[in-house]
């Protein structure tokens, strides 16, 4: 069990709502994938598009704490209204702030970002930011407020991984007591246990299981992948070594004396 925002959750994996080959394999993957956090895009998606009003039912219907975004929004203006759509609509004040700066990586506009972020918890949102994993920028979304924060681990859609682990490492180091969230860039189940490994609080994905041959499967191996790092880092994993260390005591000497000597 752990605390995203005020809310007790079981499931470290947050799942996206798009691109799914059916609204039944779209039920299904979020089932299989144990998440309590669904996130849907109000500019992306409407009861006019895809599975019509069954999708936004069901939505409604999941039992899942939902985290509308604002994917699509280029400046703050836009996204604020954006939010503030998603809470009538929804009833709730999660928003997850996308405010893009760059429509080839789908970066986001920091300056933009930081002026939402502001103005949002102003009018009593908690704000999800999506930002990229500059420091700097995330001690900024902090300082007007944002409680979580939601690094890229490569552009949206990429599939690429983790692109610069250390400056995640580092965001994990120096900003011990807020939330962290791998968005984005998650292309493999291995992905997912690399951020939980480095001490993310959680992961955000939707492309790669979405597109995946067998979506269903996909969920299941994420939520496995995301456990299994999450129990890695909080057991304490061994150090790198640069010389080779025997696992295995020598003859006669019992692993017991060694470890007394030790």
């Amino acid at each position: 069990m752990w605390k995203l925002a005020d809310e007790i959750l079981s499931s470290r994996l947050l799942l996206g709502t798009a691109q799914y080959p059916s609204l039944q394999t779209m039920r299904d993957a979020i089932h299989a994938s144990g998440a309590n956090v669904i996130t849907v895009s109000l500019r992306r998606q409407s009861p006019q598009e895809k599975s019509g009003s069954a999708f936004w039912q069901y939505i409604k219907e999941s039992g899942c704490h939902l985290l509308p975004n604002t994917a699509g929004c280029h400046c703050a203006q836009d996204a604020i209204t954006t939010a503030e759509m998603a809470r009538e609509i929804f009833q709730t004040h999660w928003i997850k702030l996308e405010v893009i700066g760059d429509d080839y990586n789908l970066q986001p506009d920091p300056f933009e970002l930081v002026k939402a972020a502001s103005m949002l918890i102003h009018k009593g949102f908690e704000v999800f930011p999506y930002c990229t994993d500059d420091l700097v920028l995330c001690k900024r979304l902090m300082d007007v407020g944002c409680r979580i924060l939601m690094p890229w681990g490569a552009p949206i859609g990429s599939g690429k991984g983790l692109v610069n682990p250390y400056s995640l490492e580092m965001l994990r180091t120096r900003l011990p007591e807020v939330t962290l969230i791998v968005d984005a860039g998650i292309g493999k189940p291995s992905h997912a246990t690399q951020a939980m490994e480095l001490g993310f609080d959680a992961v955000l994905l939707n492309t790669a299981v979405a597109l995946a041959n067998d979506p269903v499967r996909m969920a299941t191996a994420f939520q496995h992948a995301v456990i299994a790092g999450r129990a890695a880092y909080e057991s304490g994993m061994m150090p790198e070594r640069n010389m080779a260390h025997p696992s295995t005591s020598l003859l006669d000497t019992p692993f017991w004396h060694q470890e007394a000597q030790a």
